[in-house]
């Protein structure tokens, strides 16, 4: 059923694509809007060129779906949780049957590589197969009291959850809001961000031709009016939101007013701490991967990236050098390493922080450019040359400068020019390729100086000091910490942040928590002992 969408894949290429069918998804089909007012282009970042048109839903139609949800939790809430668990599993076979397609439409739509397409979309098999497993585990307690009297818990689901996605995992975050929320026994009404629209509506049709009940997964199109409407609803039990802190404190505030529960997934502007007794090699590839994933676009990104003093020399002539040759272009192309932001605007945003940072001062070391990749189909692209923002005085300072680390310095950036704490680019989340690299002195210093940020998303360490790298985690005020890697984010662990960086988890055991609530039975065995 979901192969209508996904037949064209396999000969598709970059500027081919026409997306005409629905994107809305309810009582078990597409549905098609009720009026074309208000509709909204949605680019191909890589062309420029207009995918597909996105129609905002309105009242009426944001009411049906969520009436469509809770007919279909009334169903899905009754079924055990073995029963629950065969029809995600089904689910997740078919992901998995799909993955080359679905993750060709995931990189035409979000301007990602088909190389992190494909690992995204076996994230999100992965993230329903886990939860299926804790589908039948789901259980409650049972309280001896006093007389023969007993007690007991049940886990039960909410009802009907508004998930709310963001663009740079359309698919994942999708099925990372949904599964456990399925496990759990809920419906889910899902709001894609509208510059990804369109493989929300494939994980829709997988979900039905795997067997849930019509409604179960239901997609609204729309912007900041429909998810107001949806936080609003009062058949809405929780609204989990992916975004950034202006809008999720919106949603919050919103959701507060009829007391939904509230799961918020923010931004970021995380340290990444790199100490002098590292494995370079290893450190080096640590500050690419925590920086120009899917174009630096990742609220967890490793941004702000610490180096000391002793090794910045060696450390910025290896991240420059490997930072030039990364390949941007056709993000279908299984050799290219970066594609194109999401949008003109994002761009163009990213492009003012690369500015702004050199009107503060701060040094660039390659890239932070809009690049015209030499395919002539890919020149309305959005595309930029992916950017490092460093510091020069370590070279006269640090006192182990290497003869060859010079080579990209010339005479005049012998200065005391450095990436500073309180430099715009450093302090503001920038979600496009740009690493900024600050030298640091001491432990303690940089402690200090990573914690000083209203963000508590991620962090992470590099040191061959293990007292040290366990020293540092438990000081960083974040919601993860990597050790000698940055961004490996197993579905198995709890992501979510500290801070203005949101609350609540997504993945891992714990999210069960997340969806679903406890209701206590007391059961009496004897006489009632009254006062009255």
């Amino acid at each position: 059923m979901a192969q209508s969408t996904l037949d064209s894949m396999p000969g598709a290429s970059t500027g081919t694509v026409v997306i005409t069918e629905p994107l809305n998804f309810w009582g078990g089909k597409r549905v098609k809007p009720r009026e074309e007012k208000n509709a909204e282009p949605v680019f191909e970042p890589a062309t420029g060129r207009v995918l597909c048109q996105m129609v905002p839903c309105g009242a009426e139609e944001v009411d049906e779906a969520i009436q469509s949800a809770y007919a279909a939790y009334q169903k899905w809430s009754k079924m055990a949780g073995m029963e629950r668990a065969r029809v995600m599993l089904e689910a997740a076979r078919i992901i998995r049957e799909r993955r080359e397609k679905i993750a060709k439409l995931e990189a035409i739509n979000n301007g990602k590589t088909i190389t992190e397409a494909l690992v995204n979309i076996d994230i999100s098999w992965k993230s329903i197969e886990y939860y299926a497993g804790l589908a039948g585990t789901l259980a409650g307690q049972h309280i001896q009291l006093p007389g023969g009297a007993f007690a007991y818990s049940r886990r039960e689901p909410l009802g009907v959850c508004v998930g709310i996605g963001a663009w740079n995992f359309p698919f994942v975050i999708a099925t990372m809001k949904s599964a456990p929320a399925l496990a759990c026994g809920n419906a889910i009404v899902y709001k894609p961000s509208p510059m990804a629209p369109v493989t929300a509506v494939i994980l829709a049709e997988i979900y039905k031709e795997a067997g849930v009940p019509d409604g179960l997964f239901c997609v609204v199109q729309g912007g900041a009016e429909t998810g107001s409407l949806l936080c609003h609803h009062p058949k809405v039990a929780k609204v989990s939101f992916t975004g950034s802190v202006p809008t999720g404190k919106k949603v919050m505030e919103m959701s507060a007013k009829s007391v939904k529960q509230v799961t918020l997934e923010l931004g970021g502007k995380s340290p990444l701490i790199i100490f002098k007794d590292c494995e370079l090699e290893n450190a080096v590839k640590g500050a690419l991967m925590a920086n120009f994933l899917t174009q630096g676009q990742v609220c967890c990104n490793g941004t702000r990236v610490f180096v000391q003093r002793e090794i910045m020399p060696q450390f910025l002539e290896e991240v420059v050098k490997r930072t030039k040759a990364i390949p941007v272009g056709d993000p279908l192309l299984g050799s290219t390493r970066m594609g194109p932001l999401i949008s003109k605007p994002q761009l163009e945003k990213v492009l003012g922080f690369v500015s702004q940072a050199k009107k503060e001062g701060a040094r660039v070391l390659c890239g932070g450019d809009p690049f015209v990749p030499s395919d002539p189909k890919l020149k309305g692209g959005y595309f930029m040359s992916p950017c490092v923002l460093g510091t020069s005085n370590t070279l006269v300072n640090g006192g182990t400068a290497h003869a060859q680390s010079a080579l990209f310095f010339n005479t005049q950036s012998l200065s005391t020019d450095n990436c500073r704490d309180d430099m715009t680019c450093v302090k503001e989340e920038i979600f496009g390729p740009v690493m900024s690299v600050l030298p640091f002195d001491t432990e303690e210093e940089v402690i200090q100086r990573a914690n000083n940020t209203t963000f508590g998303l991620a962090s992470g360490v590099f040191t061959r000091d293990i007292s040290r790298a366990h020293r540092v985690a438990a000081s960083m005020e974040a919601g993860t910490c990597f050790i000698n890697n940055y961004n490996i984010n197993p579905i198995e662990l709890p992501f979510g942040g500290y801070k203005m960086s949101g609350f609540g988890r997504e993945n891992g055991q714990v999210t069960i928590e997340y969806y679903s609530q406890l209701k206590t039975v007391v059961v009496e065995m004897g006489d009632v002992e009254s006062l009255f």
